[in-house]
């Protein structure tokens, strides 16, 4: 088949370079240390697994498509309107329809250079131009941003905190960068690390969604909650937004044993409050096990810290990458995000994390 015929991809498809998550297997190793992908160091509650579960027997049942329960048990746990959530297929989904509702051709999508890759590859994806606001100290820069935005701007994506640098914008900073936007663009704010961030002057956007209506709100359950495998995020709007976003999500877009585990997790304050007080215990312990090799990790308020190693030679990040891997550790590198002489820790088990702090101290002697 000649090129003429075969089907053409909208604009911009193929020079989307493939979002490549963390590894999750070794050769050479039946049960590596997983530390890639951020995920949690405790596993998801009994009480979600329980729920799991019990829909083993009613899997050839739809599942509700308002995800009503879990929507009001969201509200009753944050203190947010119902009608003001929706629910997706993790937060990426919500990011995507974001972007298919706002973005398109001849516009553009910004966000923090450093930020989440599904930004730039959920733009390119509809037709957009992602465009990248350069950061300081790792940390997005609001002036930055704002000098960025054009006529042609419809979102901006800011992660608060962070992923990868784990860096955070303070409240009144995420308000200078709102009140600075024109009011046709819309502000989303990915808080998807929010409960593990224990500072006073932060906040994940609930005050601003509540006082504008081009700001939103997405998080996710794959964190703190540790139902990543279930793929299960949330989004608060504003009723407009909420309203678009529910006219062109699936409308079965959650299973039905995702909704159940989240309810159960949500009500599960216990587990909740140690997987809370284990990344405040260890997450300062390995970032200052790293500070004190000289590989000056970024101050992350996430559960993952983010060392800097040599930018080439026996001490490069690659060469770190390699020696963890050669001891069954499993990390994530960082040239996609454009910090090659980084790599990015999970917080994990005690054991995990002590593990980590000795083969880094290792390869440093080297």
């Amino acid at each position: 088949m000649s090129d003429k015929q075969r089907p053409v991809p909208g604009p911009g498809i193929l020079d989307i370079a493939t979002y490549v998550g963390g590894d999750a297997k070794l050769e050479g190793f039946e049960r590596p240390i997983r530390l890639a992908s951020n995920e949690s160091a405790l596993g998801p509650s009994p009480k979600a697994v329980a729920a799991y579960r019990a829909l083993a027997g009613e899997i050839h049942r739809y599942p509700d498509g308002s995800a009503d329960e879990l929507r009001h048990a969201l509200g009753e746990h944050y203190g947010l309107d119902p009608a003001r959530i929706v629910c997706g297929s993790g937060s990426d989904e919500l990011i995507g329809l974001l972007q298919r509702a706002y973005a398109g051709p001849g516009t553009e999508v910004l966000y923090s250079r450093h930020g989440f890759l599904m930004y730039p590859i959920g733009a390119q994806a509809v037709g957009a131009t992602p465009v990248a606001a350069p950061e300081r100290d790792l940390t997005a820069d609001v002036d930055a941003i704002l000098a960025r935005v054009t006529p042609r701007t419809r979102l901006v994506f800011i992660a608060n905190p962070n992923n990868p640098t784990g860096t955070y914008l303070s409240m009144s900073e995420m308000a200078r960068l709102h009140a600075g936007l024109p009011s046709n663009v819309v502000l989303a704010i990915d808080a998807a690390y929010a409960e593990f961030v224990n500072r006073n002057d932060y906040e994940p956007g609930i005050k601003l969604v509540d006082a504008a209506e081009n700001v939103v709100m997405l998080r996710t359950f794959s964190k703190i909650f540790a139902l990543a495998g279930l793929r299960l995020g949330w989004g608060y709007f504003p009723p407009a937004i909420a309203d678009v976003l529910n006219r062109i999500r699936g409308p079965f877009n959650v299973g039905a044993a995702a909704l159940a585990a989240g309810v159960a997790a949500l009500n599960d304050t216990e587990s909740l409050q140690k997987a809370r007080a284990h990344n405040d215990r260890w997450q300062p312990w390995l970032n200052e096990r790293l500070a004190a090799l000289g590989l000056s990790p970024t101050p992350s308020v996430g559960n993952f810290v983010l060392p800097r190693f040599a930018e080439s030679g026996k001490h490069s990040a690659a060469a770190a990458f390699a020696f963890l891997q050669s001891r069954g550790i499993l990390v994530r590198k960082m040239g996609g995000y454009g910090l090659p002489n980084h790599i990015r820790i999970t917080v994990g088990l005690a054991e995990e994390n002590e593990k980590v702090a000795a083969t880094l101290a290792e390869f440093m002697a080297s």
